[in-house]
């Protein structure tokens, strides 16, 4: 999704869709690629991202003289900041194509979203030319980082890029000369580009990027949205319930009774920490493994079997220290 055709076939393509009662029955291949791929769970921080968004690219669609306003996503790894990303893009794409349809016989659509990726040890010019691969802009390595910005900044504004997201930002660090480069050029995009830039990292305010001058600047100009760990209780609300039962209705499993996941949700939390990555992983798993041996449900017994990513499974047994 790094690059634009791959961007639009994700944005253009349905997402999975929960079966329904009149639906006929899928084939096993069907229902393990469907568990496989799932549809997107939406959850709180889903919901609040996509209002900002919406929110601030009308905020700075007349913006002239500052850098418009931004967002940046953070939280723990397995929280969903990514899918919250993309989900987001996704939902900017459809809606600007839905208003903005291309004229009959066009070739060339417009390009309202931008996703890219911070590279490894990112320096300016890598970064930047991260920005030139996603819309295909030509370039050679004796091109300078000034005239490979300059290319990206016309094209993006002639492709009419409205929403920039870019992930894994905890990878900058602007205590470096090479990072601190690096979050300058991010600075002169948002300066250049008419569009509203979202960023997404792993606990993005304990690293660098919130120290400093440079520290001062983005947090002076972004909303931070904390894409956490989801509470067993919120008041009277109790989220990650809901969201089990949200992920419950889109199985499609013969013999699975809904409501049966919802009464496991104090082990659910306990097992994932309330990670909307982990919970998603652990229940999608174990439907796979339920259609592979004919069980076609999931019991307690079948979660507690599966073996879950590394950090999740240091939560479920701390080593005790002596």
């Amino acid at each position: 999704m790094t690059t634009w055709q791959g961007w639009q076939r994700f944005a253009t393509t349905d997402p999975p869709a929960p079966p329904q009662p009149d639906d006929p029955p899928r084939s096993t291949e069907e229902r393990l690629a469907y568990h496989s791929a799932f549809v997107t769970i939406r959850t709180p921080a889903i919901s609040q991202l996509a209002t900002q968004v919406r929110t601030l690219m009308i905020l700075g669609r007349h913006q002239q003289t500052t850098a418009r306003p931004s967002l940046i996503v953070t939280g723990p790894a397995a929280a969903g900041k990514t899918t919250a990303l993309l989900n987001v893009g996704r939902t900017c794409h459809l809606a600007h194509i839905c208003k903005n349809p291309p004229p009959p016989g066009s070739a060339h659509a417009a390009a309202p979203v931008a996703y890219v990726l911070v590279p490894p040890g990112a320096t300016a010019k890598t970064l930047i030319t991260e920005f030139a691969r996603y819309l295909g802009i030509p370039t050679t390595t004796r091109m300078t980082q000034t005239q490979i910005t300059d290319a990206v900044c016309h094209t993006y504004t002639q492709a009419g890029v409205q929403l920039v997201l870019i992930d894994e930002i905890h990878r900058l660090n602007p205590r470096t000369t090479t990072g601190a480069q690096a979050a300058d050029l991010l600075k002169d995009l948002t300066e250049r580009l008419a569009a509203t830039f979202v960023y997404a990292g792993i606990n993005v305010t304990d690293t660098p990027l919130f120290s400093g001058t440079r520290g001062a600047q983005l947090a002076g100009r972004a909303t931070l949205i904390t894409c956490g760990p989801l509470p067993a209780r919120h008041g009277t609300r109790q989220p990650f319930r809901d969201v089990i039962t949200d992920i419950e209705n889109a199985l499609d499993l013969t013999n699975h009774k809904n409501g049966t996941l919802p009464r496991h949700a104090a082990y659910l939390h306990q097992r994932t920490a309330g990670r909307i990555g982990s919970l998603t992983r652990l229940i999608r798993q174990t439907a796979i493994t339920a259609i592979h041996d004919g069980t076609e449900r999931i019991t307690k017994a079948a979660l507690d079997a599966v073996q879950l990513d590394h950090l999740a499974e240091q939560h479920r047994r701390p080593t005790r220290s002596r």
